[in-house]
């Protein structure tokens, strides 16, 4: 995952906080937006998926993209990724 790759996942995943967990999943973006190719190239890693919806586009990290983020001593929260133990 680039840099720039690990900047928007962790944004999409409300990280870094206080509490050291996840507590979003998603990323909207329109089309031509600064991020939009970054968020592409995610998709076809298989880190991020993705849905239009209207004008923008719903991006959602994959449990691959989402574990590829965290940090030491950071979680995913369960109403995210209810498979995370």
């Amino acid at each position: 995952m680039s840099p720039d790759h690990l900047a928007l996942a962790r944004h999409a995943l409300g990280l870094p906080n206080t509490r050291g967990r996840s507590y979003r999943n998603r990323f909207f973006a329109s089309k031509g937006s600064l991020n939009w190719d970054d968020l592409h190239d995610m998709v076809a890693l298989g880190l991020m998926n993705a849905e239009d919806v209207g004008e923008q586009t719903h991006f959602w990290l994959t449990r691959l993209g989402a574990e590829e983020a965290l940090q030491a001593g950071e979680t995913l929260d369960t109403e995210d990724f209810p498979d995370v133990p």
